[in-house]
């Protein structure tokens, strides 16, 4: 099968097209054939070396944890899914990822796309949406009329971040900047702040719950306008634990624990109309666009998801 591979940590240029053999299944297992994936910014982390304690992945290594495709084989313990099935998944965090043709998925991390879903869609919701719903649902315990501030709202988990706290009937203030003023409003956002003339931290007092995808100072001002037993969850850095405690703020990092059964309800949001799928660029699956697409994400200012088109 055709992949993107590397086989070293490095800049964008690492990113190498080869043919490598088609994996092969475990009995709790299905082969996906990947009609669509999407870039996220663990892949080109790892692919410079970042998480490289963290993950310590043998060469060669294919990038890429989000996958839309269809059921070609599936194991003889899998029961819920059957050949032919559109699937999406955020598969395990292995070094056999989705930057190629076809990619192994245990069964539990499966979803069914629903109808309408295009793959290019649901390639843009497995890890942007699981670590939205993981950071509002399962931590932050968001609901009805909760004040929640979500920073960088217009990118990857920021929008979905947005939709499913509206959904919980939160009242949602997100930080962009003024050229995505509307389309974050286009999503839900109830108060919007711009962030290259703005500060938060100045304006805003006595919220619920604040997603940080940014850490640094944008972390520390954060603690200023949660209330009391207030909830910062962060995606970008794990907070300071003195600066939480000065705060009286339970604050955690969240590293996402990728889950077909919350996958599934995040189908049947946009079965509902609760939930888009914001696709910004999309890219073919050569190794010059992978490497234009690890550039688009790398300067942080993608709107919606990055997808590459398999099929």
């Amino acid at each position: 099968m055709k992949a993107i591979v590397i086989d070293q940590y490095g800049e964008k240029n690492v990113l190498t097209e080869r043919e490598v053999e088609k994996p092969s299944i475990q009995e709790d297992q299905v082969l996906v054939e990947i009609h669509a994936t999407s870039i996220n910014p663990i892949d080109w982390k790892v692919r410079a070396g970042y998480l490289k304690d963290m993950l310590p992945f043998e060469f060669p290594i294919i990038l890429g944890w989000d996958a839309a495709g269809i059921i070609v084989e599936k194991g003889s313990k899998v029961t819920n899914f059957e050949i032919g099935e559109r699937v999406f998944t955020r598969p395990a965090t292995t070094n056999q990822g989705t930057y190629a043709e076809y990619v192994p998925v245990d069964e539990n991390l499966l979803a069914k796309m629903p109808a309408s879903m295009s793959f290019e869609e649901a390639a843009a919701i497995p890890l942007a949406g699981l670590t939205a719903w993981q950071c509002l649902v399962d931590f932050g315990g968001v609901k009805k009329d909760d004040k929640v501030l979500i920073h960088a709202g217009a990118g990857g988990v920021g929008n979905f971040a947005i939709q499913i706290a509206k959904s919980l009937g939160a009242y949602v203030t997100t930080t962009a900047s003024e050229k995505n003023d509307a389309f974050v409003k286009s999503l839900g956002a109830d108060r919007v702040i711009n962030y290259k003339t703005e500060e938060f931290s100045e304006m805003l007092e006595d919220y619920d719950f604040v997603l940080d995808s940014m850490g640094g100072e944008v972390q520390s001002n954060s603690y200023k306008i949660l209330k009391p037993k207030g909830k910062l969850v962060s995606i970008a850095q794990p907070p300071n634990e003195e600066e939480a405690k000065q705060y009286d703020v339970e604050a955690a990092f969240l590293w996402l624990d990728p889950k077909g059964e919350q996958l599934q309800k995040l189908a049947d949001m946009y079965d509902a109309g609760e939930l888009k799928a914001i696709v910004g660029e999309t890219f073919a699956f050569t190794e010059e666009f992978m490497q234009d697409a690890h550039t688009l994400s790398e300067t942080h200012h993608a709107r919606g998801k990055i997808v590459i088109t398999l099929k």
